[in-house]
């Protein structure tokens, strides 16, 4: 057992890295150059005495003890975080608006703001089911999460996380007459999403033949493609925020490794005056860890 704690700027390195499968993008993040993160995670894996990153194309891809590692890392920043706002603050109590995108606050906030709830009691929560760029600009709005290309003039834009997409189904369609064991097997089913090009992208980067021939169905919400999915309808889509408690819970399966980023990451958008607002900096300090902690 190691007798001290690892340095904490290396562990931020990891895990801003790990988070958006680039040390470019980590360092954005850090305010510190490439070259830094690079050096604090090369600190790290000597420190451990094993790689904790492999480069797979453009983006990093963790290693088995990087994944490991993970976990745990996120489970500490976030209570780290979450004492920072509950030590001398004021009681956290009062209005708040937040505003996300239908198929987040159905899929997953839903499920989840009930521990948000229950830790802070005195908050009267208003939950606003949209993407549109008018609830990021109304003075009646405390949080917005938006999906998309972080270009909110004015506003304080965190990023969340930068889902990646792979196909899920029923366990009934994985056991059926026409099982999926390879991704020609998907030709059987109809293929569900918000967006054609998105499976596209996945079926090329699974080497699938012949992907034009597939029948992709855009079905207007990535919501409404995991519910289809969900009820045996054929194969949707999903993203690793908006299905990660139907694989948890066995209500869908995912039958193949291959992953593609989606379009755009989450992002969490506030007005300037409210970024160290106490009430509005506790949901996002939970929103962050809870995200974050269970990917």
């Amino acid at each position: 057992m190691r007798s001290r704690l690892p340095p904490l700027n290396p562990l931020r390195a990891f895990e801003a890295t790990a988070r958006h499968a680039t040390v470019a993008k980590a360092a954005e993040e850090l305010n510190v150059t490439a070259s830094a993160v690079s050096h604090q995670l090369r600190v790290l894996e000597e420190s451990l005495g094993v790689a904790l990153f492999t480069r797979s194309r453009a983006r990093l891809k963790l290693t088995p003890d990087g994944e490991a590692l993970l976990p745990s890392v996120r489970a500490a920043f976030e209570m780290i975080a979450s004492a920072f706002v509950k030590v001398g603050s004021p009681i956290i109590a009062g209005d708040l608006v937040i505003s996300a995108p239908l198929s987040f606050t159905s899929r997953w906030l839903a499920r989840h703001i009930g521990d948000f709830l229950r830790q802070y009691p005195a908050v009267n929560l208003k939950v606003i089911p949209s993407n549109d760029d008018k609830e990021v600009y109304s003075p009646d709005v405390d949080v917005c999460v938006r999906y998309g290309e972080a270009q909110w003039r004015d506003r304080s834009v965190t990023l969340l996380e930068h889902p990646t997409l792979f196909p899920v189904v029923s366990p009934a369609l994985m056991n059926g007459p026409k099982a999926i064991r390879s991704g020609d097997d998907l030709r059987h089913y109809a293929l569900f999403c918000e967006h054609r090009g998105s499976w596209m992208r996945w079926l090329m980067e699974a080497s699938v033949d012949k992907p034009e021939r597939m029948r992709v169905l855009e079905i207007g919400n990535a919501h409404i493609a995991i519910e289809a999915a969900l009820h045996g309808q054929g194969v949707a889509l999903g993203d690793s925020i908006s299905v990660r408690d139907d694989l948890t819970e066995g209500t869908l399966v995912r039958p193949f490794k291959a992953t593609v980023p989606s379009r755009h990451p989450y992002h969490i958008v506030r007005r300037p005056e409210l970024a160290e607002a106490p009430l509005a900096s506790a949901f996002v300090f939970w929103l962050e860890g809870k995200v974050r902690g269970e990917a």
